[in-house]
């Protein structure tokens, strides 16, 4: 067996992609691992991204199976489970040797990779819904319009393009917390990605006194709507869960 040892990025796993096809490995008899666990009598190739590699298997999938499997394949990608690099490399596998038209990458989901790396994208695109609605700005004291997160999965990348869209005059940047991952949007201009701590910006997130008069203005605002013979807290965690709210303004931070 053949083992392709790869960082969690999506340039080092496509780079093992391209690697499994151009060093033409028997592909029921190669693995791509995100771990360092070993496995007895196989053969460790460890892989250095390459960009020019990643572009070209970014290419190719979105001209054989289309767009929206591209995306579909990226998000179970961007899931923190350690599976889902063999489970994306085993759904190409088995969509280019079907050859199946466009659109139609998920279609065998009696293949348990195929149905496994399904399943991964849809948990991700479910938190990034999820996120759309529950993503909570502030006004710092520079301008800045701030959000901070905590998903379970990688989501900025696809959370950015949502908000640039929709503002797009404004200087705005949502932070995922866990990995250190800030999406940044300068006023009228492409977002990036910055990967870095807080303490590496020299940036201070301390509100601004008008945001703060308006915080305080939104919790009344939510607590004076609220019907109490009609308050039903199960329904309510089911619709809205727990670990959302340390990062929403209407909650308090110790609920």
């Amino acid at each position: 067996m053949t083992v392709y040892r790869c960082g969690d990025s999506l340039d080092s796993i496509f780079t093992a992609i391209y690697l499994a096809y151009e060093e033409r490995r028997d592909h029921m008899d190669t693995c791509i691992s995100l771990t360092d666990d070993p496995v007895l009598f196989a053969q460790n190739v460890y892989v250095t991204p390459d960009q020019e590699k990643m572009i070209k298997v970014m290419r190719s999938l979105c001209r054989i199976f289309g767009e929206k499997d591209y995306m579909s394949l990226c998000m179970a990608l961007a899931s923190k489970d350690e599976r889902k690099a063999q489970a994306v490399y085993r759904t190409v596998v088995d969509g280019l040797s079907a050859k199946r038209k466009a659109g139609h990458l998920f279609d065998n989901l009696a293949n348990d990779e195929v149905h496994y790396a399904f399943s991964l994208a849809r948990v991700v695109n479910r938190e990034i819904g999820h996120l759309r609605e529950f993503v909570r700005f502030q006004e710092l004291e520079n301008g800045l319009l701030y959000s901070k997160i905590g998903p379970k999965n990688s989501v900025v990348a696809f959370l950015m393009p949502h908000f640039s869209d929709r503002m797009p005059q404004e200087n705005f940047m949502i932070h995922d917390e866990g990995r250190g991952v800030f999406g940044i949007h300068p006023a009228g201009r492409r977002w990036y990605l910055f990967y870095g701590g807080e303490s590496e910006n020299g940036i201070t997130f301390e509100v601004s006194a008008a945001e703060q008069a308006y915080q305080e203005l939104f919790k009344y605002f939510c607590h004076k709507i609220a019907i109490e013979e009609r308050k039903n807290l199960k329904l309510q965690r089911n619709m809205l869960p727990l670990r959302f709210r340390k990062y929403m303004t209407e909650f308090p931070q110790n609920e």
